[in-house]
């Protein structure tokens, strides 16, 4: 019944959004390197930012941290959304906002110096990979929900790390944005506020479950958006591009706008390769050498990735035909 509420009062803040982002002209207009071709709402994955929100009111002794870190990612990236900001702004509060989750999880007094850094590096670089990643219709909304589902799944079955609602409250808000996105013609998009506020959550999530079970392996939750995310940044490097600037080198839009594979479609692949991931990864976690996992993974990820630059090819010679 709580979720079930909580489905029906994100759904209404949803619709009174669109009445504030169509008076507001809060609105994603498409470009040359867009996914879409039509005008559509902006910053609908504000919605996750709500769900953090109503979590908090019932739980404000202990995640204070947490909701202060995403309210101040989720403000700068609204922000953004509307009138585009230096990259120095977004990241120091990127930095501040994962300085206040380190905190939460004491993450300060139990790595070194040097680990701290990596903690940092590897925090940051996920934001704004899953923030890359947000580019075609239901995407976020289904490789998010697949990425909590397993976590909710290790919470119950195998090591309780955290209050389940946490989890849940995540994934109530993505079925709701994702009745308004997985379409053929999306309502809205996230955004900047919905890719990095739900990654901010997912990124917490993780972490806590890491320092619990003392094993990296669980970040082969996020493995096939952080192999896309890494290998589409060297490539750009490689092509001297920068990086920061919108662009259709990731798989998932080579897929969609040079094989114009539907969106949803390309999402819902995503999502069921991460979901064998996941599986792959729950049934081997403490059987099998946490490398021999990782290569089990990251291998077969890297071979498919490769597949781009033959169907970039192949793009080319037919353009040139």
């Amino acid at each position: 019944m709580e979720y079930t509420i909580l489905g029906i009062v994100l759904m209404i803040i949803m619709l009174l959004y669109f009445k504030v982002a169509d008076r507001y002209n809060i609105i994603d207009k498409p470009n040359q390197r867009s996914s879409h071709t039509e005008i559509t709402l902006r910053g609908g994955g504000i919605i996750f930012w709500f769900s953090a929100l109503l979590y908090f009111i019932q739980h404000i002794q202990t995640n204070y941290f947490f909701f202060t870190g995403i309210t101040l990612v989720s403000l700068v990236s609204f922000w953004d959304d509307i009138q585009s900001l230096s990259n120095k702004i977004r990241i120091s509060i990127h930095f501040i906002s994962i300085s206040l989750i380190f905190l939460d999880l004491e993450l300060f007094s139990l790595f070194p110096i040097w680990g701290t850094v990596i903690a940092y590096i590897l925090a940051i670089g996920l934001i704004n990979a899953y923030n890359f990643m947000d580019g075609i219709n239901g995407i976020t909304g289904l490789y998010t929900l697949v990425v909590m589902g397993a976590l909710l799944y290790v919470n119950v079955k195998i090591q309780l790390f955290i209050d389940g609602s946490f989890i849940k409250y995540g994934m109530v808000a993505s079925l709701i944005f994702l009745f308004f996105n997985y379409r053929k013609k999306a309502k809205c998009f996230a955004g900047d506020v919905g890719s990095i506020a739900i990654a901010f959550w997912v990124i917490y999530l993780v972490l806590k479950l890491i320092l619990v079970t003392e094993s990296i392996i669980w970040l082969l939750f996020l493995a096939v958006y952080g192999v896309d995310a890494i290998c589409t940044i060297i490539h750009r490097l490689y092509l001297k591009q920068d990086i920061f600037e919108a662009h259709r080198l990731h798989f998932y839009q080579i897929l969609s706008n040079e094989y114009k594979m539907q969106h949803r479609l390309v999402a819902l692949l995503y999502g069921l390769i991460q979901i064998v991931i996941s599986f792959l990864v729950v049934k081997l976690y403490q059987k099998v050498n946490d490398v021999i996992i990782f290569l089990l993974v990251i291998l077969p990820l890297l071979i498919t990735y490769s597949l781009k630059f033959y169907l970039l090819n192949k793009s080319n010679l037919r353009l040139k035909i």
